[in-house]
């Protein structure tokens, strides 16, 4: 039985979460991605907060249209820049079972030069 994308992403993911955990001294850069839109969180899982977050919603020019690397890019300069109005500056990179490449690596590679350490 061949699985759907989407199933494959939510195996992955369910994978990978067994083994991160954002701590209130590391919490977890969360990325999810649809086909439409891409979301970035940052979250302590040990007190089940959402600590920053920023979406496309909030970078969203009239010049682009979807969510493209460009603005993938920028979502992850707003997450790393709220995170880094907080005082977080270490977080672990949880790319949400999807491939790191295109969107998530851009929004991972923006977050860095923005200032966050991953």
């Amino acid at each position: 039985m061949k699985l759907s994308r989407r199933e494959s992403v939510k195996r992955r993911h369910r994978r990978v979460r067994k083994k991160m955990n954002g701590t209130p001294e590391r919490p977890r850069l969360c990325v999810f991605r649809s086909n439409k839109h891409i979301y970035a969180q940052v979250i302590d899982d040990v007190a089940q907060h959402t600590l920053a977050a920023a979406s496309d919603f909030n970078v969203k020019s009239k010049s682009t249209s979807g969510a493209t690397c460009e603005v993938s890019a920028e979502v992850g300069k707003l997450v790393a820049q709220r995170a880094l109005e907080k005082g977080i500056a270490k977080v672990v990179f949880d790319r949400g079972g999807n491939l790191y490449h295109g969107r998530i690596k851009a929004l991972a590679d923006a977050a860095r030069e923005a200032g966050l350490d991953f």
